[in-house]
């Protein structure tokens, strides 16, 4: 089986700090050439991989202000579709321009679609939907217009979060600084709470970074900035409990099972894919007002730690969305 793996070129994959479409595709690649899988990866030409690194792409656009973004964006779907007899399959990482080529070539093409954004992008995938495979990455994100070969959550290598059976009296906040992720609920949250807050991640957002952030950071409410390897891990891990007080139906959540496998329960706003990763009162807990995230940070100290890496063990594995994926690629290849 001979696979194409189209990744985005934001960042590099993996990536250095922020960039969740870069990694997922880095973890799966990386598993399916564990696995014996031939591989070719479409992807700027700075990133790291075990599988067979092609592209045309010198940097990732929001590194490099010299690429700019769409130029480059079709330079590199143009350089993989050239060559795509080459492939059984191509799997698509990189959102919706990639099916405007779907109908030139023969190869069969799967999206996994990282986040259905809004209606207006239905144009460039209903039309397609007879010629390309949809993977959702939870059911929440199913649009009723579309047709899915199937849903596939994410899945995270256990072994590279270090778990913490303790964790610490601070809360968390792990996520890009932009209304949608909710820094300014989790701030308003733990100052109720009368708890310290350690928000982390990069500003999406300036202008809500200045005026909902910035403005309420002291000694007890600490920005960091984005981190990545050692240092990430350990926020993950050292806190009560993360605050996932989202502002719009989240897709997956990455951050949200990488706390958990670190130990570290999640305060979450009932919306999009959250009851389908939080098992209320076993891994955190789903919430709907301010008051119930509140009185969910008194309580979040009932919360088996070991419970919460248990369930990431048990269905958030990169070896179970591995398999989900290679039994997607069978089932589409006839066998």
């Amino acid at each position: 089986m001979k696979i194409a793996m189209l990744a985005p070129i934001a960042w590099r994959t993996p990536p250095r700090h922020y960039g969740p479409w870069e990694l997922v595709t880095h973890l799966l690649t990386e598993a399916l050439v564990a696995r014996g899988v031939d591989v070719t990866l479409f992807a700027t030409l700075d990133s790291i991989t075990a599988a067979t690194l092609d592209g045309v792409v010198p940097a990732p656009y929001s590194e490099d202000p010299a690429i700019d973004a769409k130029v480059w964006e079709y330079r590199h779907l143009s350089h993989l579709f050239a060559q795509a007899s080459r492939f059984d399959l191509i799997h698509n990482q990189a959102d919706f321009p990639a099916h405007a080529f779907a109908p030139l070539v023969d190869t069969p093409l799967v999206t996994t679609i990282h986040g259905f954004s809004s209606d207006r992008i239905l144009p460039m995938y209903a039309p397609f939907q007879d010629r390309v495979h949809y993977v959702a990455i939870s059911d929440a994100d199913r649009h009723p217009d579309l047709r899915y070969a199937a849903t596939i959550h994410h899945g995270i290598p256990l072994d590279d979060f270090r778990f913490d059976p303790v964790g610490s009296d601070d809360l968390l906040f792990f996520g890009r600084l932009h209304p949608d992720k909710g820094a300014a609920e989790a701030i308003a949250t733990a100052r109720a709470a009368g708890r310290a807050l350690n928000l982390y991640g990069i500003v999406q957002d300036q202008g809500y970074h200045d005026r909902a952030v910035a403005p309420a950071l002291d000694e007890r409410i600490r920005y960091h900035g984005a981190v990545g390897g050692e240092a990430r891990v350990a926020a993950l891990g050292s806190a009560r409990a993360l605050l996932h007080l989202i502002n719009f139906d989240e897709p997956f959540g990455l951050s949200v099972i990488e706390a958990m496998a670190c130990g570290t329960p999640v305060i979450a706003a009932r919306r999009g894919a959250m009851p389908e990763l939080i098992e209320h009162g076993v891994t955190g807990f789903l919430v709907d007002t301010p008051e119930e995230a509140v009185a969910a940070i008194d309580r979040a100290g009932e919360i088996d730690r070991a419970a919460c890496r248990r369930a990431v063990a048990e269905r958030f594995s990169v070896a179970r969305m591995a398999d989900d994926y290679i039994a997607l690629y069978r089932r589409i290849l006839g066998g």
